[in-house]
């Protein structure tokens, strides 16, 4: 649709922003409400502005379908509302599909119905590092095969990363003396670059709202500035087609917040945004209940292996997608949590893969600088990515549904393609038992070399023998 020559024009889910001045005087980030309702074709959506500093205001919004766009502003100050104007939404971006949404109940896809298969990497505090630091980082991930990304808003103090950050969300002067009524404008700038910068990308920007692991009292906020923060945060963020948001990292760590502070950020979040971006949260030990109606997909810390019989418990107790974004790190530290062999690693995304939920990575390997990925991001030094590369590129090439588990080795996708994966065995044949009206490619996969070798055609059951080595997969593909 060609836009009209005096009106502004934004792209499907791109950021559509409004820019007013208004009072400067007092507390603009508690003193002034401002909001717009963007009109569509008889449908309205209403949206949450916020106070940039310096007497400017900000509302930004996502529209999800072409054509004009209207808009009135609201606001107690009269300077801000009755603002009226309109935009066309435009075709998207070349490579834009939207918001990841739930998609076949236990698995994702975009906005525009193409499939999203996460294999996500974890850097918590990069946006927390020096900027050359932080470009190496978005230099590696742009040569990475990663398309999500954790991450937290506040910093992080944790063994191998202790330095001192140079923007805080919050204005003030250090622990114990913030101004939980203020923001800082510029911290946000700044991560809104890093989201941006991630969404050229094509990843995921998956915000962790609260950790455990603090210094400057963040984690022990009272309960009006948690939720001024999370008010503030959707508003500015949400319309990032790229945000998912995590409400905390090891939610079940942080001592001063109990199980309905949890539910009640969850409906802040859920309530504030527009555009239902995905909601999670990941825990230390206690599972939180993915099965509330305000969570989207569960996002789990899982010490050991994933078990068949345990994907199978979450994908039905949840009935949503599992994410096992924390399953250890690939690295070399003295800490159990730390130090997995690469090989380990790819072994448990593949265990996910067949269990119909998916895997996340990080690597934690020694530095003399102290610059371990799984915090501070820069270069990746381990054997995972590219195997995790390999895996993504089978996943994405099959058809446009996920795997559905069928038994503790196998998975499927429909009728169209059966996945086997055989761990740490190392049988030297194996009986399979396929659709005996459907003729099938066989390969023999191996994660680790990063080879497919053809194997024959084959349906029904049958009989058929393996190199007899651990780790190796078997894919069936339907021949048309």
């Amino acid at each position: 649709m060609t836009p009209q020559p005096s009106m502004p024009s934004t792209p499907r889910w791109g950021l559509f922003q409004l820019e007013l001045r208004g009072p400067a005087g007092g507390n603009p980030f508690v003193g002034v409400t401002l909001g717009a309702r963007f009109e569509h074709d008889g449908r309205t959506v209403q949206v949450q502005g916020f106070y940039d500093g310096d007497g400017i205001y900000r509302v930004r919004f996502m529209p999800d379908a072409p054509g004009p766009w209207r808009y009135v502003t609201e606001s107690n100050c009269p300077d801000l509302g009755g603002r009226t104007g309109a935009f066309q939404c435009t075709a998207p971006e070349p490579g834009h599909h939207g918001p990841v949404r739930v998609a076949d109940t236990f698995h994702f896809a975009y906005a525009d119905g193409t499939p999203y298969t996460p294999v996500g990497t974890t850097a918590y505090a990069w946006i927390h590092q020096d900027e050359d630091l932080q470009r190496e980082t978005l230099a590696t991930l742009a040569g990475g095969p990663f398309n999500k990304l954790r991450m937290l808003l506040f910093p992080k103090d944790y063994t191998y990363c202790r330095n001192e950050p140079r923007l805080f969300p919050l204005e003030g002067r250090g622990p114990g003396a913030w101004d939980y009524a203020r923001f800082n404008p510029a911290f946000f700038r700044h991560l809104e670059g890093r989201i941006e910068a991630l969404g050229r990308l094509g990843i995921e920007a998956d915000l962790i709202l609260f950790h455990p692991y603090d210094r400057w009292g963040f984690s022990s906020m009272p309960a009006e500035a948690d939720d001024r923060y999370l008010r503030y945060v959707v508003a500015r963020l949400a319309a990032y087609r790229n945000v998912w948001w995590s409400l905390a990292n090891e939610y079940d760590f942080l001592k001063t917040k109990t199980p309905a502070d949890w539910d009640r950020f969850f409906q802040i979040v859920q309530q504030g945004d527009p555009y239902a971006h995905l909601r999670s949260i990941h825990n230390g030990v206690t599972h939180y209940d993915h099965a509330k109606p305000w969570v989207t997909h569960a996002s789990i810390q899982h010490g050991d292996a994933p078990r068949p019989q345990e994907l199978a418990h979450w994908r039905e107790a949840y009935r949503k997608p599992v994410v096992i974004d924390e399953n250890r790190y690939e690295g070399n530290l003295p800490y159990e949590w730390g130090c997995l062999p690469a090989r380990e690693l790819v072994h448990r995304f593949w265990l996910a893969t067949v269990g119909g939920a998916y895997g996340g990575h990080s690597e934690t390997y020694l530095h003399p600088q102290d610059r371990l990925w799984w915090c501070k991001g820069g270069v990746l030094r381990g054997e995972s990515p590219p195997r995790l590369a390999f895996l993504r590129k089978i996943l994405e090439e099959g058809p446009p549904v996920g795997f559905s588990p069928v038994s503790p080795y196998s998975a499927r996708q429909r009728d169209d393609v059966y996945l086997y994966y055989f761990g740490n065995s190392q049988p030297a044949e194996w009986d399979f038992v396929l659709p005996e009206a459907i003729t099938y490619n066989l390969q023999i996969i191996d994660p680790w070399a990063m080879t497919l070798s053809p194997a024959g055609t084959f349906r029904g059951t049958f009989r058929m023998l393996l190199p007899g080595k651990p780790y190796l997969a078997v894919r069936a593909i339907r021949v048309e």
